[in-house]
């Protein structure tokens, strides 16, 4: 049985179990939970090692907390959307539920290469930004998730592999001394979105329990592509064994799930100078995805490759746990968490690179196409499907036409991760000491596939393909640039393997000075070993003289270059805690962080010469925690060294791309700010909001650019910039009140993000925005709760990235009228309805 199917057996099993529920948590229990979050109490096992507990009003870092109960206000649709309340994170979601951005405290890299995703402690995935394999789409949340816990910079680092920035721990749900479940049925009608969470969890005697829970949803897709844009599901499964000293997890997850990759759209500017809309194009619900470019059969040198937009980013995942912790003796903690997975994504996408008039692409490709066919007399473009003429002055309102690229890619990659760790608190001196040693290993096997055709498309909601074609005197056809919309098969290729294996030991020590005052510290060292080979690339003629579509085709050559590389280095962190009041304290702390090259780093480019990024930050802070308010206010400094800036560029001559690598230094400094007020029962407000200076230390280089016609080296000196995509400042604020004896509660997000740019040179500017989300809770019975959701409810027109395939150096498109980027979705509604027992 498929995921799909299992998923939706298990959807209608979880349901039936919670319609016949007979227990409920009371309202006294949630309201003491409540309470006792609000002080601070909850026990923090992220970014820490020792054998004793630490709350989070005692830790010597910052450290977000996100419960089920605030997870379900806001119904995040991915991982990224989960973590836009976090202070010190700039999010980027407007991807889809896969493949989002985040930057921790200015660290500019893209995808999730600044943090780590965890799940109950162990990685999501070694390394959380391999090329086109983002840790969050191996990762899914649904109602298995008790919280989570995030850990922005501390030491992170020292505990977790790739996690310079800080660490996301997603933990589970446990079961307890009785059955107990949750359910959740959601629809969407702006996105035609059906989705069902649930979980279960029982006692089954002698110590032994279990859970069960996953999700199964289809939607089309706010952004409606003509198809399902997200379809499938997930199932977990936990066996857990509790002797007393300690607990023994086994876990398994399956994910079957198909997302859409929303890419860039067509944009314009008005008189005034504000981005807006193209006539014939929706910038809040369109897509260039569509049935037309769904399903397509390229050409390639060794034979047909398929094309299935339809199937999105498509992950079929295994994975496999064992969780371990025994209490050998008092103060004596050994604890092994070991995971497997097993998975094959292939992500297909259109990513738009150029964008033009008609006119203007007639021009610049008529002189090439005529003397390529005797004979031709004039050009026209037409839709690929009907033959129709296209009207070069207004077709859809607009005249325009895209430059697209068709890009399926496969990454078949498993990975072994093993933690092992031994943490002993004891008394020395009337001072304590919680020690903790520890082991990691990873072994990563990766088979990466990537090729690319550049296809021919009008601007229009659900773009259509389009050909040149070379006409006659008599008006017939005699030639054509483009074969069934794709004016260049095999614009991209890419075809390699290895492995790596990652050793990692570390050490930490917790040392209570004095009632008040605790001193931590810790130490890494950690080394990559990586081989593997990457095959060479080749231009071939497919040798269909009637178009140009196949007469510079990248295939591979047959040769592969074998690299072997071995990496290693050491980091470290020290911190103090001084607690000056019980719910009160200050902390500050430094460290020496650093990410590793990996097997990613080479798998496409055997003879790369990456570097090794090392991280200094700096943080201090303030804590107070009451029933009344909560305050966590951090200053932090992060210098970021061997940033490497890629920096690729579409080329609409050969309807190729041209690469290139520059180094440099960054530098972010700024205030994080996470509140809440409770001045009575019925209403709170919070506000999370960040403030930095984000800019590139010492960015100069040579840049080769066209002048008078003439190939010329143009200096550029770009040092002082604000970093790519990163604003200066970032907000959520947060009103809610709660009605009727807790039963009813209603909020609002109000999300402000600064103007940021698109490239280096700070010409492509992104502008600031501002967005309205609401939600509204209503408890009808004590196991059954209604939800009402309004995302986006101005229909804002954000822009969270431009064109990056017009250069993240010097953008190509920052003065064009026309232009590509990235907006959020449109207004769009939710609803759902949730059982409990």
């Amino acid at each position: 049985m498929t995921i799909r199917g299992l998923a939706s057996a298990t959807a209608l099993v979880l349901l039936a179990s919670t319609s016949s529920a007979a227990l409920a948590q009371s309202d006294a229990g949630d309201t003491a939970a409540a309470d006792t979050a609000a002080q601070g109490d909850e026990i923090v096992v992220t970014g820490r090692a020792g054998a004793g507990d630490r709350t989070r009003v005692e830790t010597s870092y910052a450290i977000t907390s996100i419960d089920n109960d605030t997870l379900r206000s806001r119904a995040p649709s991915s991982v990224t959307e989960a973590l836009k309340s976090v202070p010190g994170f700039w999010v980027e979601a407007s991807g889809g539920e896969g493949s989002g951005n985040v930057r921790a405290r200015g660290i500019p890299v893209d995808g999730f290469g600044s943090i780590t995703l965890l799940e109950n402690g162990l990685p999501v995935q070694h390394d959380p930004s391999l090329g086109y394999l983002n840790a969050d789409q191996a990762f899914r949340i649904d109602e298995s998730i008790e919280r989570v816990e995030v850990v922005r910079g501390g030491p992170s680092s020292i505990f977790y592999s790739n996690a310079p920035g800080g660490a996301v721990n997603f933990i589970t749900r446990q079961a307890k001394d009785e059955l107990t479940g949750v359910a959740r049925i959601l629809y969407g009608p702006t996105a035609d979105l059906f989705r069902f969470d649930g979980w279960v969890g029982a006692p089954l005697g002698n110590g032994w329990s279990f859970g069960v829970g996953g999700y199964y949803r289809k939607e089309d897709g706010v952004r409606d592509p003509g198809f399902a844009g997200n379809q499938g599901g997930q199932v977990r499964a936990d066996l857990n064994y509790d002797f007393g000293d300690g607990r023994i997890t086994l876990g398994y997850k399956k994910i079957d799930d198909s997302t859409i990759f929303y890419t860039g759209i067509p944009l314009t500017k008005d008189r005034k100078g504000n981005i807006v809309g193209l006539p014939g194009f929706d910038p809040h619900y369109g897509t260039t995805a569509s049935r037309a470019t769904a399903f397509l059969t390229l050409r390639d040198a060794n034979g047909p490759v398929r094309f299935d937009n339809a199937d999105g980013t498509d992950v079929n995942l295994d994975q496999f746990s064992l969780l371990a912790e025994w209490e050998l003796a008092p103060g004596w903690k050994l604890s092994n968490r070991a995971r497997y997975r097993d998975s094959l994504t292939v992500r297909n996408g259109v990513y738009p690179a150029s964008i033009s008039t008609a006119t203007a692409f007639l021009n610049q490709n008529r002189a090439s196409l005529l003397a390529a066919f005797p004979g031709a007399a004039s050009v026209q473009l037409r839709y690929s499907d009907t033959g129709e003429a296209f009207d070069v002055a207004g077709q859809n309102g607009n005249g325009d036409v895209f430059i697209n690229a068709a890009r399926p890619v496969t990454v078949d990659e498993s990975e072994f991760l093993n933690d092992l760790r031994l943490a002993h608190s004891f008394d020395i001196g009337g001072m304590t000491h919680d020690v903790s040693i520890g082991f990691y290993y990873a072994r990563i096997e990766e088979t990466f596939q990537r090729y690319s055709a550049s296809t021919l498309q009008d601007v229009s909601d659900n773009s259509r393909l389009l050909d040149l074609v070379a006409l006659n005197g008599a008006g017939q056809v005699v030639g054509s640039a483009t074969e069934n919309g794709v004016v260049r098969y095999g614009s991209e290729f890419a075809n390699g393997s290895g492995t790596q294996d990652t050793f990692a030991l570390y050490a930490a020590d917790e040392w209570q000075v004095m009632p008040g005052l605790r001193i931590d510290a810790g130490v890494r060292w950690e080394t990559v070993k990586t081989r593997g080979a990457q095959e060479g690339s080749k231009t071939v003629d497919l040798g269909n003289a009637a178009t140009l579509a196949d007469n510079s085709v990248l295939t591979g050559n047959g040769i592969f270059t074998p690299f072997d590389q071995k990496f290693d280095k050491v980091g470290y962190t020290i911190g103090a805690d001084w607690q000056f009041a019980p719910r009160a304290g200050v902390f500050a702390r430094y460290t020496s962080a650093f990410r590793l090259p990996s097997v990613g780093s080479f798998i496409t480019s055997a003879t790369a010469v990456p570097r090794t990024q090392g991280i200094d930050l700096w943080e201090a802070g303030l804590k107070y925690q009451s029933r009344f308010a909560s305050v966590y206010l951090t200053g932090f400094l992060t210098d970021f060294n061997s940033y490497g800036i890629g920096n690729t560029k579409f080329d609409p001559v050969t309807n190729g791309y041209v690469s290139q690598t520059i180094y440099t230094d960054t530098r972010a400094y700024g205030v994080e700010f996470e509140g809440t007020v409770r001045p009575t029962s019925w209403f709170d407000f919070t506000l999370n909001a960040t403030w930095q200076d984000p800019t590139f230390r010492n960015l100069r280089y040579d840049e080769l650019a066209t002048v008078d016609g003439q190939p010329t080296l143009v200096p550029r000196d770009y040092s002082g910039n604000q970093l790519i995509r990163v604003p200066k400042m970032t907000l959520r604020a947060t009103p809610a009140v709660t009605l009727l004896g807790d039963r009813l509660r209603a909020q609002v997000d109000v999300e402000h993000n600064a103007k940021r740019f698109a490239d280096a040179a700070n010409i492509s500017k992104l502008p600031a925005y501002t967005v309205l989300n609401a939600s509204v809770r209503f408890n009808l019975t004590d196991q059954i709760t209604l939800w009402a959701y309004g995302d986006n409810l101005t229909n804002e027109l954000g822009l969270t990235e431009g064109n990056p395939r017009a250069g993240e150096l010097t953008s190509g498109q920052a003065n064009d009228l026309l232009f590509i980027g990235r907006p959020i979705v449109g207004r769009n509604v939710r609803f759902a309805v949730d059982f409990r027992f």
